[in-house]
């Protein structure tokens, strides 16, 4: 007999599909396996507090998980089958649901972020010793970083032989459709309610906004894909630099819990008529999701240490009222407060207005740019331990294929190039609505009728610039020199 198993539930065993951050039907090969099984699958998702912190799940992604939880359920059941959930750490639960089921196999997808893989490892070893199988399947990325590797063997640094290697393996597997049944067990083991997981924020209820933007789940992703296709790929290139302009899929808080495939988008541009530019900038931005996680996986630490070393004796401003002003989008440059405001309202930040922010924040205020890394993390409902980590490194200039630390946004430049109009500025920064074109990027600047005309007042209605952006930079320059005098 098998330890921990009585009798009794060995005669009609199930087996177990668990859930993780790959919360959808479609292309779900631990599904398909699950299905081939010939036994009741049981569904299940265990809300783990050392799981969800080893994930970085933040306070915004939470209410997404919440309302993707909710859908997934519901395409179960439209199978004939539901989703147990269950609270608490992952191994006495799935020991529990074993012994209520008679499952003698877990199945599941490969987690790839080191500290998530790291608990698969350990709970896939006691499970063995209790007998039970635990089967892991691919599909959260598009290659695998453990052999994916250059001439040399060892992993790659740089961007662009990364892409070329990966286009160089040829297309990607087919995705694999949904299936239009679920066999379900006899009876179902015991379940916690989606309620009492807590995930929805209560008083106040900061996420009240967040619908406007976005509808979390499995159907919601497969067809934001479809619009964006049609609507968006076309001009991608070039539009999706331009924040007020609907230029970019929108897609990335769906992949970042798992709701689409990397291989159903892959699989969806094929044979698209649009530019050549256009398409293979989309799939490069799907690459460089590829590349972080393949930093990720081989520097376990990208996330919380410089990944050049070098960078550990610059020397970081702790101003906290700094950091608050910016978390609060009131440092008194537009594009930077569009995008801070953006982020608490809809938890999200358009692209290039991440970097101009994240510019800002290391550069303008030479605050570590880990701070900002776990500000964004809390707030963005498509954090991402890999991408958030290496994006910033990226900007920060103390990671790999970084853009170098003397590249330095300049956020009223910025504003003008890619918000020409100021029409992404006057949606978030809504005191400013008003003011003309000409000053919309820098009302520090505007005469005292164009502000009168205006409603501004600043320094009251507007903050005056929390630091001068030309004094900043000389003194970004001048950290950056001594460091470079200390090597």
């Amino acid at each position: 007999m098998i330890r921990g198993l009585s009798l009794s539930a060995q005669v009609s065993s199930a087996v177990l599909l668990w859930f993780r951050k790959d919360l959808r039907l479609d292309d779900n090969l631990a599904l398909v396996s699950a299905t081939r099984a010939g036994q009741p699958v049981v569904p299940v998702y265990i809300w783990d507090a050392d799981d969800r912190q080893a994930g970085s799940l933040g306070s915004a992604q939470d209410w997404w998980l919440h309302h993707s939880l909710a859908a997934l359920d519901d395409r179960l059941r439209a199978l004939g089958s539901r989703l147990v959930i269950r609270k608490g750490k992952a191994l006495p639960q799935l020991q529990d649901l074993c012994r209520q089921t008679g499952a003698r196999k877990i199945i599941c997808n490969h987690r790839r972020d080191p500290p998530a893989a790291s608990i698969d490892r350990a709970v896939s070893a006691a499970l063995a010793e209790d007998g039970i199988e635990t089967e892991s399947h691919a599909g959260q990325l598009l290659h695998d970083p453990a052999r994916l590797l250059t001439g040399s063997g060892g992993p790659y640094r740089v961007y662009t032989p990364f892409w070329k290697t990966l286009e160089r393996c040829g297309e990607p597997r087919e995705p694999v459709d949904a299936p239009e049944s679920l066999e379900a067990p006899s009876s179902w083991p015991d379940s916690e309610t989606l309620k009492s997981l807590g995930l929805l924020p209560q008083k106040p209820d900061w996420a009240s906004a967040f619908p406007e933007v976005w509808t979390p789940g499995e159907a919601a992703a497969l067809e934001k894909l479809e619009t964006f296709l049609e609507d968006g790929l076309d001009g991608y290139e070039t539009g999706r630099d331009f924040p007020a302009r609907p230029a970019t899929s929108l897609l990335s808080p769906h992949l970042a819990m798992g709701e689409i495939s990397p291989y159903r988008i892959w699989h969806a541009t094929r044979g698209r008529n649009v530019s050549g530019g256009d398409l293979v900038r989309f799939r490069k931005e799907l690459a460089w999701r590829e590349f972080c996680y393949h930093l990720l996986f081989h520097f376990p630490n990208l996330a919380d240490k410089n990944w050049n070393s070098r960078f550990d004796h610059l020397r970081w401003h702790g101003d906290e009222t700094a950091f608050r002003r910016w978390t609060e989008g009131k440092t008194g440059y537009p594009i930077v407060d569009a995008g801070m405001r953006q982020l608490w309202r809809h938890g999200f930040m358009h692209n290039r207005v991440r970097m101009i922010a994240a510019s800002f924040l290391v550069k303008d205020l030479m605050i570590d740019w880990r701070e900002g890394e776990r500000w964004f993390r809390e707030t963005l409902v498509d954090a991402d331990r890999a991408s958030n980590s290496a994006n910033w490194q990226w900007v920060a200039g103390t990671g790999a294929d970084a853009s170098p630390f003397f590249r330095i946004f300049n956020p009223i430049l910025q504003g003008e190039k890619f918000d020409p109009e100021g029409t992404y500025v006057r949606q978030f920064v809504p005191e400013l609505a008003g003011l003309d074109d000409k000053y919309i990027h820098r009302p520090f600047e505007a005469p005292a009728k164009a502000l009168e005309k205006a409603g501004i007042a600043l320094g009251e209605t507007y903050p005056q610039p929390i630091v001068d952006h030309g004094k900043a930079r000389t003194a970004a320059l001048a950290a950056y020199g001594a460091l470079k005098d200390q090597s």
